[in-house]
């Protein structure tokens, strides 16, 4: 995946892929001089202004091998035949990640995981825009990030929400700052085998070195990788539920049984009661004292961080809040699209009504069984992959009903006896019934809100 230069406008291109990413490869090699053809095999048209060939049909790794590079979109697997064939020719084959990398010179601040990643980077971006100079967010959250620097003024310091199969097509980053949040089994299926996906992640830290924050979970399993990076001289920080003794930021519980938030600004510990955060979970509050230690890093005053993290009212489809409705609250966390999410999301209520359910992909809801014996009075599952999670309601001794739609969920969540929160959290994928998870919330959503109406 060696890097060419992209002023040689004898460089032949092939752009694989024409969604939003693919598009602002397409508009970016354009704004650079270089000519190129797009291929998809579904059957696409290009936004208006965007004039390059465009190929629809079964990719051909012969015909991608008249190009001198490849650049692939990351929905696209990268165990594509046709794509395998290209690289196994020596023919240069990479993602927009690559581009950027080559072509911005600022600080990067970089966050990947299996969960977590757009709340984290939301809060960055919100705390470091009141820095001189701002920041600006790309990758898997807003603008793809070749738009950053599509017109040639490039901001001062960006923070990217990087996918794995961002990393594994690119030439490793050197972010200034980066945190990997966790790495759990939900996109495992797209590489190889799951150490495949951790190895994808962890490229976010090869060529970290000297004077670079590297943040990592507390947990045993990264401290060799923690040891590693110390090695290289960079700063390491340490996260997760435990003492602001051993870790830099995270959870903690205090004397007096409540829990709290804290992060590190030099060698004061900052704490804020989790009784004052809009969001709830101690996952959600994990998200939080990891963007807040990121902005003390860069120099933002404890109170502006107090501030951002107590006002920060959490994102669509990820444990939202919907109101109370018809006696009851509903919170929408259809972004919980594995049991690890899921998790999370049930042990941040006492007791719930879970609506749950859709696409699997092979995950094993089982278990879950401590946690729903714990902190579910009814499970409503829904999708196409009822089975498991009726096993998974014997295992726990809970009430399960099957439905046959999200509206259907809602309906029998409002009969239910009056009082318990309903949470949708899935556990598994959307892709059964809907275009995806934030589709998912949104018939949720609706479905909630028109029981105002029949009230």
């Amino acid at each position: 995946m060696s890097a060419m230069n992209i002023g040689n406008e004898a460089i032949r291109t092939a752009v694989v892929g024409t969604g939003r990413t693919g598009v602002s490869v397409i508009r970016f090699l354009l704004a650079n001089g270089m000519a190129c053809d797009a291929f998809d095999e579904s059957p696409v048209t290009l936004p208006d202004g965007v004039h390059v060939p465009l190929h629809i049909g079964a990719l051909d790794g012969a015909r991608l091998q008249q190009f001198d590079r490849v650049i692939v979109s990351p929905g696209i697997s990268w165990r594509h035949p046709a794509l395998v064939q290209v690289r196994e020719a020596g023919i240069p084959v990479y993602g927009d990640l690559q581009l950027f990398g080559e072509h911005f010179h600022g600080d990067i601040i970089a966050v990947t995981g299996t969960n977590g990643k757009t709340t984290t980077v939301s809060l960055i971006s919100t705390m470091l825009d009141t820095l001189p100079g701002g920041i600006e967010a790309g990758g898997n959250i807003g603008k793809p990030m070749l738009e950053l620097i599509a017109d040639g003024d490039a901001p001062e310091r960006v923070v990217l929400e990087l996918s794995s199969f961002q990393l594994e097509r690119a030439e490793p980053i050197h972010p200034r700052w980066a945190v990997l949040l966790n790495v759990q089994p939900d996109h495992a299926d797209m590489h190889v085998d799951m150490q495949a996906y951790r190895a994808a992640k962890l490229r976010l830290f090869a060529r970290q070195g000297e004077g670079d924050k590297a943040t990592l979970p507390g947990d045993a399993e990264w401290d060799d990788l923690a040891a590693e990076l110390r090695g290289r001289g960079a700063y390491v920080r340490r996260f997760g539920v435990g003492s602001a003794e051993s870790l830099d930021c995270g959870v903690q519980m205090t004397e007096q049984g409540a829990w709290e938030l804290f992060w590190h600004h030099f060698d004061t510990v900052y704490t804020i009661d989790a009784s004052q955060l809009q969001t709830r979970g101690r996952h959600q509050h994990l998200n939080l004292a990891v963007a807040g230690q990121a902005a003390a890093d860069f120099g933002l005053s404890p109170a502006v961080i107090r501030q951002s993290l107590t006002s920060f009212r959490g994102l669509q489809h990820r444990l939202q809040s919907l109101g109370e409705v018809q006696g009851r609250q509903w919170f929408n966390d259809s972004k919980a699209t594995n049991p690890d999410a899921a998790r999370a999301a049930l042990e941040s209520f006492e007791q719930v009504i879970w609506v749950c359910g859709g696409l699997r992909k092979g995950l094993d809801v089982s278990e879950l069984k401590d946690a729903v014996a714990a902190h579910v009075a009814l499970m409503l599952v829904t999708g196409s992959d009822t089975t498991a999670f009726i096993e998974l309601a014997r295992l726990a001794g809970v009430k399960a009903q099957t439905v046959g739609s999200i509206e259907q969920a809602v309906a029998a969540a409002a009969a239910a006896p009056a009082g318990l929160p309903v949470l949708l959290s899935p556990a598994a994928a959307s892709q059964d019934q809907f275009r995806d998870y934030a589709e998912r919330g949104r018939c949720f959503a609706d479905a909630v809100t028109a029981l105002e109406s029949d009230a």
